[in-house]
């Protein structure tokens, strides 16, 4: 389980087809603190370390994650993951840990785009798509969880959604160099899931 709340900026520095997907991530992280199998939300996706190196991580990404994710990008184009990405990374909760965001799993939902992004005041709001199937799921002033952020959802209109990210924000995550257009891991709040079945489960 995760929070939302980015520890590090890594970056891809390899990507080797494989059977599954390698990537090879670069990160601050004190890896001597990181043991073998340990998970890592890589821009919101839960991921196991299967190597270790001094400043660096390998992970594993099956075929099903990288069509469910940014990772893999839309077919035929280039637009998943490429080596130099920054990447939000988290590590895995412990049991004491300060809970700053929502409780996040890690398992993205689906992929959102960036609709569009404009400053307002320091801060730069950013409108976001969702597919259809997930809108039912966000709700203004809930949380959602974004390529690994924990943010408040602002306002919602139909399949759209906003929310405004700060300078603090856009300064230690990827969110600083985004853009109109990209594709973002977009994972719902566990507890508007449950709210979602048990409704479904009355009916």
């Amino acid at each position: 389980m995760f929070t939302g709340i980015v520890t590090d900026l890594g970056e891809v520095r390899a990507l080797e087809r494989r059977g599954d997907l390698r990537a090879r991530i670069g990160t601050g992280y004190d890896m001597s603190t990181v043991e073998m199998g340990a998970s890592i939300a890589c821009d919101g996706v839960c991921l196991t370390v299967v190597g270790i190196g001094p400043d660096w991580f390998d992970v594993d990404i099956s075929a099903e994650t990288v069509s469910k994710t940014n990772v893999g990008g839309e077919d035929g184009d280039n637009s998943g993951w490429q080596v130099g990405q920054r990447l939000n990374l988290e590590r895995a909760l412990k049991v004491g840990d300060e809970l700053g965001g929502h409780i996040v799993s890690g398992h993205v939902d689906g992929v959102a785009e960036i609709v569009s992004m404009e400053d307002e005041g320091d801060s730069t709001r950013f409108v976001f798509r969702v597919p259809g199937d997930l809108a039912k799921f966000v709700a203004p002033k809930g949380s959602v969880a974004l390529n690994g952020t924990s943010l408040t959802v602002n306002d919602v209109n139909g399949a759209e959604f906003g929310v405004n990210i700060i300078p603090h924000t856009k300064a230690v995550t990827s969110w600083g160099a985004a853009s109109v257009g990209d594709a973002v891991n977009f994972e719902i709040d566990t507890l508007a899931r449950y709210v979602a079945r048990l409704a479904e489960w009355k009916a």
